[in-house]
């Protein structure tokens, strides 16, 4: 069934169509959540990175939680935070299909976390698909990685600096190249 709330939509993984009569609430809330972006990348105080990235997310982020701005989110209310975690300088998010982050990961700088994509039909190019991505506890996302939609990284995982991920990652398992492939477990 089918519900009007074109961000619940988002989270149930609907395709949406650039001619979706909601699309322009995406991109106004997009603006909403730049503005506040602002105010964090130019924060010093980790206790006021926290509360302004717990407004972004609309969940209290935990003040085990360390974030080294300039962190980049599109959206934010589909990103979930858990304790002890790390976010190391300029880090994008792409999260309207959802991103949970559980406690004592690690993301390196330049992380891409991309819960979006698009069909590769041309005629449909500019509809919008959304997958979730899931990092499992006590994860190392190494620098520049790009995890793309749909992907899970399991538990203890390590993905190498560069790696582009669009698979999952069992437990225990480090990977690395592009595409990421498994380079021997833990």
């Amino acid at each position: 069934m089918q519900t009007t709330d074109i961000f619940e939509r988002l989270r149930n993984g609907e395709t949406i169509l650039p001619t979706d009569p909601e699309t322009y609430k995406m991109r106004e809330a997009s603006y909403k959540t730049k503005e506040l972006l602002v105010q964090m990348n130019n924060a010093t105080d980790p206790a006021e990175i926290r509360e302004l990235l717990s407004q972004i997310t609309a969940t209290e982020i935990d003040e085990s939680v360390a974030v080294f701005t300039p962190l980049y989110i599109n959206y934010g209310k589909h990103t979930k935070i858990g304790k002890n975690v790390f976010i190391n300088f300029d880090c994008t998010f792409l999260d309207l299909g959802g991103i949970t982050i559980e406690d004592n990961v690690l993301i390196a700088p330049k992380v891409s976390l991309l819960s979006e994509g698009h069909p590769l039909e041309p005629k449909n190019r500019h509809a919008l698909v959304l997958k979730p991505i899931h990092i499992k506890k006590n994860a190392w996302i190494g620098a520049g990685a790009t995890i793309l939609q749909g992907v899970t990284i399991g538990e203890n995982a390590v993905v190498a600096s560069g790696a582009v991920v669009s698979n999952d990652v069992s437990d225990n398992t480090i990977v690395g190249g592009i595409p990421a492939k498994i380079i021997k477990t833990i």
